[in-house]
């Protein structure tokens, strides 16, 4: 095998690939970045087992051949060549070591027998459609950071993406909850994604499609069955498994009647909360929320640190209430209104608070509020 191809070029793709590897592994194979040469372009592919990333880099193929060599290693190396340097790779008939060649630096990596590499079976992907990139960041970006954490929760550690119905218009909808927290966000369904089934997408795909999405525009072909999606995107295709759960019944969750309405400037409200939680417990970030007839006041107090408030013009109507939740969340949401304004939805003191985004109807946010 010898091939000579650009750094940058190959920088972006490793980017991708290794990320995907896991830093600590116990088969050794799963280290290592699948590294294949034919006509006119090098082909690289990592996978977990559970996720597979392949791509393909324009290259200058003088001999084909394949091998696999340590994903983060040949990162961090082409990473610290310099701007613009041609790379050189190639391997022996013995096939134990690739070389790398850039200017005046000459590396010599282990390698382990293609043969080997795992490679995640597809099977059928039935469902087949295609989103633009902004939609699928939109998707994404809406709902991700709701994300729990929680692996005992296993079935909430991802998005859930799935077919649905608003105004008797059929929809594409993905949402996610912590439990805390839950955002939905919701397009018109896509041609051919009628019988998409309801699935779960796990946390580190969404990650790694969300990354490969973020340096082109044009449109992502996804493919679906109960228990694989598949991404393709330019020169770029990733496969996921599915989690194998049931997603709750996140709709009972979110309330229908509360009557109390605030409208707030977004930028103002962000930093007005960001600012008083300075002074918040680090284990509970409580902040309280003091409404009153047009008066909001944002404050928070800690034995240790004292207190702070501040006040926030806003249009309210409703009774005075005060309300206490997690800042980071509260921020987190501010974060996804794309409007000047935001809207928030009361009951009362103990039940969930609803988010709207003026300029974005397809968008929801529930926060559910805590003593303080």
């Amino acid at each position: 095998m010898k091939l000579t191809l650009e750094r940058a070029a190959l920088l972006s793709s490793l980017g991708h690939i290794q990320s995907v590897v896991e830093r600590r592994n116990t088969i050794p194979l799963l280290s290592n970045v699948e590294f294949v040469a034919a006509e006119d372009h090098l082909s690289l592919a990592a996978t977990n087992l559970d996720l597979a990333l392949r791509e393909s880099v324009p290259a200058e193929v003088e001999r084909g051949g394949g091998t696999t060599t340590p994903a983060h290693m040949l990162y961090d190396i082409v990473r610290k060549l310099p701007d613009g340097a041609q790379i050189e790779f190639s391997q022996d008939g013995e096939g134990e070591q690739l070389s790398l060649r850039a200017g005046r630096s000459e590396f010599s990596l282990p390698c382990l027998p293609r043969e080997d590499f795992p490679v995640i079976s597809e099977g059928e992907l039935p469902v087949q459609f295609e989103l633009a990139t902004a939609d699928l960041k939109r998707l994404i970006d809406k709902t991700r950071f709701a994300i729990s954490s929680e692996e005992t929760r296993y079935y909430l550690n991802g998005i859930h993406i799935h077919r649905a119905e608003r105004d008797g218009v059929a929809m594409l909808r993905s949402v996610a909850t912590d439990g805390h927290r839950l955002a939905k966000v919701e397009m018109p369904l896509p041609e051919g994604a009628a019988a998409l089934p309801a699935i779960i997408i796990p946390r580190k795909a969404v990650q790694e499609v969300r990354k490969l999405i973020d340096q082109g525009e044009g449109a992502v072909a996804i493919a679906v069955s109960e228990t694989r999606i598949r991404f393709a995107f330019g020169a770029a295709v990733l496969t996921s498994k599915l989690i194998d759960g049931t997603f709750p019944d996140y709709e009972r969750v979110i309330p229908e009647n509360n009557d109390k309405s605030l409208e707030v400037e977004t930028g103002a409200f962000a930093e007005a909360v960001d600012r008083v939680s300075t002074i918040a417990t680090e284990t509970s970030q409580a902040v309280k929320l003091s409404l009153d007839d047009g008066a909001l006041v944002v404050s928070a107090a800690s034995p240790e640190s004292g207190s702070a408030n501040e006040n926030v013009p806003v249009v309210y109507v409703g009774e005075a209430l005060e309300v206490g939740f997690n800042a980071r969340y509260l921020l987190e949401i501010a974060r996804q209104i794309d409007d000047e304004k935001l809207r928030m939805l009361f009951a009362d003191s103990i039940s969930p608070m609803l988010v709207e985004d003026a300029s974005d109807p397809g968008a929801l946010y529930v926060l559910m509020p805590m003593r303080v």
